[in-house]
């Protein structure tokens, strides 16, 4: 399937222009509104212009960040550490299915003076037409409808389910699936996925969060979901959208035909209609970051699901085969006259080993190295990779892991913007030298590493140099099945040749 065709079953993009994401007396970041345009006619498979680097990703190395950027405590005035701008207040326990607090349904928000309005009210320090968006441009108030469809109904058969629209392994991530006893008269499980499914059940909130006097952490204290927070968030997305503990797309899932699941927290971020504005009003209450930060603990988050969902499918395996979905999907699906393994893929393992869905691990890797953890991060990936069979070792070494990307975590949360910019040029620096080694062969990687090399690209700089290399290499992903991992690291090899990068 055509990633273009891929996104548009994720989103059901229909004429998607910057239009669509700015309201009346709203105007977005220059950069925020290149990328909107840029991904949106991506999604309907038209390739618009990217804005591009001016940092010389060449000169920087690890060296250059320890000895030319300010100490921890010469930090510029207008250059805050995450650390300082991210709020603290306690985060929930739960997500919001199982926050344990009644949910009041999709109409409870949807009153015109509420979040209901036809359009934009201003003077308001909110839209107010949160809830118009939502239902007409936003693909996941057609969540549940999506069960309805026969090609849904197909799957729930051959998986036994009897009805898609009543088996919870589908109203888990096509509804807002909480238990009975927290569904309110007007909640209505047909809604999809709606407010509350991201915000949380509204019993406590719902009377506060209209009140000036009450501030950001008392509503998240009543049980509003800090969707703002990046970590949060990317937990509450991918707990669908990757899968977790609880729930996930399996592979008997997929093989009873459901379509593999692809995500990265800012570009589908970005992709989805926005129903809020990053105002000074915003600023002053809630946490906000760029792409960069966004992506960065997006995929921090993707890491730590997947160990979890590694170390609970495989050590804890009652079955005869482990997860299938956590592997790649083509070390399986392609003619056996299509002859895949490498020594690249292979990394230590012998021919015939399934190797790992490991697209997130990769990125992993790169943000190391732009941390010091590079390593450390290499060594535990390589034995994980090769120690799947070891129940004992495998827990170990998740936990090293882990201990990496809290690592990683707190060096990221004190980094000043000037330290963010050559953090990026330098993990934008590792996937492309990594891809240009052939060492994205497989596709899943290949896709991450797209999205990755295009906010990166975007967010360090603003020339257009580079914008034929980026449809090229959108064009290159653009379909699953006929992805060319030589031609992808041959164009990842043009672009490093381009910004004269040393391909040692």
């Amino acid at each position: 399937m055509q990633r273009s065709n891929k996104l548009k079953r994720l989103f059901i993009i229909k004429n998607v222009t910057i239009n669509n994401f700015i309201s009346k007396k709203v105007t977005l970041n220059k950069v925020k509104a290149s990328r909107i345009f840029s991904i949106s006619k991506l999604a309907i498979g038209v390739f618009a212009i990217c804005t591009i680097l001016t940092v010389n990703a060449s000169e920087l190395t690890a060296t250059d960040i320890s000895s030319n950027l300010p100490a921890s405590n010469e930090v510029a005035s207008n250059e805050i550490a995450l650390d300082e701008v991210i709020h603290t207040e306690k985060m929930p326990s739960h997500l919001p299915q199982k926050d344990e607090k009644m949910h009041m349904g999709v109409a409870s928000c949807a009153a015109s003076m509420c979040h209901g309005s036809v359009s934009a009210t201003e003077g308001s320090n909110i839209l107010q037409n949160e809830y118009i968006i939502w239902s007409r441009e936003d693909p996941h108030s057609q969540a549940y409808k999506t069960l309805l469809t026969q090609e849904s109904q197909d799957i729930a058969d051959k998986l036994g389910l009897g009805k898609a629209t009543t088996a919870g392994v589908c109203l888990d991530c096509h509804s807002d699936n909480v238990p009975t006893e927290y569904q309110s008269k007007s909640f209505q499980i047909s809604d999809g996925v709606g407010c509350e499914s991201c915000h949380g059940g509204a019993e406590n909130y719902l009377s506060s969060h209209t009140d000036s006097t009450q501030s950001h952490a008392e509503n998240i204290a009543h049980g509003l979901y800090p969707t703002d927070e990046p970590q949060q968030r990317a937990k509450l997305c991918l707990s669908c959208h990757l899968g977790n503990e609880d729930k996930q797309a399996t592979h008997d899932i997929m093989g009873a035909g459901h379509p593999r699941l692809a995500f990265e927290l800012d570009t589908f971020g970005i992709l989805q209609p926005l129903h809020y504005v990053v105002d000074e009003d915003y600023k002053s209450k809630k946490w906000s970051g760029d792409s960069y930060i966004t992506w960065i603990y997006g995929q921090l988050e993707a890491n730590k699901e997947t160990l979890n969902i590694l170390e609970n499918k495989i050590v804890h395996n009652k079955g005869l085969f482990p997860e299938l979905s956590l592997f790649d999907c083509y070390a399986c699906h392609h003619p056996m006259s299509d002859l895949k393994w490498t020594e690249t893929k292979g990394k230590g393992s012998k021919p015939g080993t399934v190797r790992l869905n490991d697209g997130n691990f990769k990125m992993l890797l790169a943000i190391a190295a732009s941390t010091g953890f590079f390593t450390s991060v290499q060594e535990n990936l390589n034995t994980l990779r090769n120690n799947l069979h070891n129940n004992v070792l495998l827990p170990i070494v998740v936990n090293k892991l882990f201990a990496d990307i809290q690592a990683i975590e707190k060096v990221i949360s004190k980094q000043s913007l000037s330290e963010r910019k050559l953090s990026a040029a330098l993990i934008l620096t590792e996937i492309l030298k990594t891809g240009s080694n052939d060492e994205f062969s497989d596709y899943i990687a290949a896709e991450q590493a797209v999205m990755a090399i295009d906010l990166l690209i975007v967010y360090i700089g603003d020339k257009a140099i580079y914008q034929q290399d980026i449809v090229d290499l959108f064009t290159i992903v653009n379909n699953d099945e006929q992805y060319n991992s030589t031609l992808f690291a041959t164009k990842l090899l043009e672009i490093m040749n381009k910004m004269k990068i040393n391909h040692q």
